[in-house]
């Protein structure tokens, strides 16, 4: 705060007294000559400038610029709070080229400098500081970004303080990740969570130094209370369940070698992870839908969310972590639900899986039908599969409706580029894994009958009866959602709790690493508050 209070002081001399020794006309004509020549590169800042015949929002001796001045110093001061790049922004930058400030021209330079540093920062804040599609390919989330000129010429109009207070997502996951955010960082300020237990694994009624360290951890991590204690009591398990829910493991109560490799993660690790849900919240900085549907793919589950509570839950399968299986991220709109759904075969599958099979056998794969462009079956046994490859496989795969069919009984559709969709399947074992990654990129439901109830519910009397009715037809039958759904495909490997505290999951395809990595690359730093 003794930086700003100088900063603020400065720019108060210096704009409110001019340049020493120079005649008034001719400190404003440089001034706006440098307003102009210093913006004509940025298409944004010399449209603003221009339109206002070159008058500063910063600089001037006006009570709204110095206002202006104040609530921006003082918010780039919290910028690390919301694990934002604070270099980027320094406001000693700012006091650098203040002290250095000798002419007009000098004023005009800041004045732009301080405009284009204000939308960097409007940016990073509201929309994210890297852009989520040059790091992974399967980040494929649409980012808003504000248009520059508007950004500006609203915040001249504003409230300063009041307009940047609402450029950070006021969503309740992002405040509370913050408050998480600063909690942490007064832990690793105090030490972390201690030495790491040395046993690869820890069962209740050993005793011994692992255990002790195993409670200590907890007791830091806030699942038990200090106490003097060298055996794994019922207490220490009950504390362990409690770890084991928060992180998406069986609450066995036993310090396995999984439960174990998650407890000894640093709190720097953690840290990391609620930094990186802060900048995906900011990708996701946009209406959500007072009912839509989230599909978090490292909790392996699949929500509907009404007026901002969980009204349905269903465990769910995601893509592979093979590099063309990986389930993208995204959000779109879901349309129509298909009961009794023909499976037509992506031709990835058809053509990388089913297509040696036939060259070795052409009756391999009986249960699908081999059809031709316009949708006539083929005689298998007129056909030399040894001629195909990838490239001019001719022919489609389709599996009609049955019970042992690929998609199941039904499959909730969400029209997109990525041919990704919900729904059903024969494989129930599967959702008995821990870790459920096993699709070639849809969404497996557990329940997608009592999901298809709940998203009926809103438009017929009776929606269990109803959709019954219409699958013992056998038929394949399109079911319109009179309103259509958002669907939201996340990937958060920390999520923090309404009541306090955070759940965290395994950064199953490496995503998040990417994303601090190119976070780290920007500019963000881990931190550790002392005191």
């Amino acid at each position: 705060m003794r930086l700003l209070q100088r900063i603020s002081l400065a720019l108060a001399v210096v704009f409110t007294l001019g340049v020493a020794g120079a005649p008034v006309s001719a400190q404003v004509t440089a001034f706006k000559q440098a307003i102009a020549e210093a913006a004509a590169k940025d298409a944004a800042l010399a449209a603003f400038y221009k339109a206002r015949n070159y008058k500063p929002i910063w600089t001037g001796r006006l009570g709204k610029d110095s206002q202006r001045r104040r609530a921006f110093l003082a918010a780039l001061a919290k910028a690390g709070d919301h694990g934002l790049p604070v270099k980027r922004y320094d406001p000693a930058a700012i006091k650098a080229s203040l002290k250095a400030a000798k002419t007009g021209r000098d004023r005009g330079r800041l004045e732009v400098e301080m405009s284009r540093m204000f939308l960097q920062y409007a940016s990073d804040i509201r929309s994210g500081v890297v852009n989520p599609h040059s790091i992974d390919s399967g980040m494929v989330r649409k980012v808003v970004r504000w248009d520059r000129l508007q950004t500006l010429v609203a915040f001249e109009k504003s409230s300063a303080s009041r307009f940047i207070k609402k450029l950070a997502p006021s969503t309740p996951e992002y405040l509370r990740l913050m408050k998480e955010k600063l909690k942490l960082e007064k832990q690793i300020g105090r030490g972390g969570y201690g030495p790491k237990v040395k046993a690869a694994s820890l069962k209740p009624g050993a005793s011994g130094a692992s255990v002790v360290a195993l409670r200590n951890r907890l007791v830091a991590m806030g699942y038990l209370k200090r106490s003097a204690s060298q055996t794994y009591d019922a207490k220490l398990q009950k504390a362990v369940q409690l770890f084991q829910l928060d992180h998406g493991l069986p609450t066995d109560g036993v310090a396995g070698k999984s439960t174990m490799a998650e407890i000894n993660k640093p709190a720097e690790y953690r840290l990391q992870s609620i930094i990186v849900a802060m900048e995906r919240e900011r990708w996701f900085n946009q209406p959500r839908g007072k009912r839509h549907i989230l599909v978090n793919l490292t909790d392996f589950t699949a929500k509907i969310i009404d007026n901002g509570k969980v009204t349905f839950i269903t465990r769910s399968v995601v893509g592979k972590n093979e590099s063309d299986r990986r389930t993208p991220e995204f959000s779109d709109v879901m349309e129509f639900m298909i009961v009794n759904p023909t499976w037509n075969v992506p031709r990835s599958i058809a053509t990388k899986e089913y297509l040696p099979l036939l060259k070795r056998n052409p009756n391999a794969v009986g249960h699908l039908r081999l059809t031709d462009s316009r949708g006539r079956v083929v005689n298998r046994g007129a056909v030399d599969f040894s001629q195909y490859n990838e490239r001019n496989f001719p022919f489609n795969l389709k599996q009609p409706p049955s019970r042992g069919n690929a998609l199941g009984l039904v499959k909730f559709m969400f029209p997109n580029p990525y041919n990704i969709y919900l729904h059903d399947t024969p494989s129930k074992n599967l959702f008995n894994r821990n870790v459920r990654a096993f699709s070639h990129g849809c969404i497996r439901l557990q329940k997608p009958f009592e999901f298809a109830y709940a998203l009926l519910a809103k438009q017929v009397s009776n929606p269990q009866e109803y959709f019954q009715a219409v699958l013992k037809t056998g038929r394949e039958t399109k079911i319109d959602l009179k309103e259509p759904v958002p669907v939201h495909l996340i990937y958060r490997t920390a999520i923090s709790k309404p009541k306090g505290g955070m759940e965290y999951r395994r950064d199953i395809y490496g995503r998040d690493a990417k994303i601090f990595r190119a976070l780290s690359k920007a500019g963000v730093a881990l931190r550790a508050v002392r005191g």
